[in-house]
């Protein structure tokens, strides 16, 4: 289990991380990189930045 802030700060549990990997590849990324879109998951909102896509690939 990983912890991560959302985009408000709060303090995210990923339970199973390689899931939560696999889901921004699959819908948050292009060409190996953060789009820009917005992950919503249980209440807490990430940006798929380049740099938060690359932070959570190297978790």
């Amino acid at each position: 289990m990983k912890v991560i802030k959302d985009d408000y700060g709060k303090k995210y549990k990923v339970l199973d991380l390689e899931a939560f990997k696999r889901h921004l590849r699959l819908y948050h990324s292009k060409n190996g990189k953060g789009d820009g879109s917005i992950h919503e998951e249980n209440g807490y909102w990430f940006k798929v930045t380049k740099e938060f896509y690359d932070y959570v690939m190297n978790l």
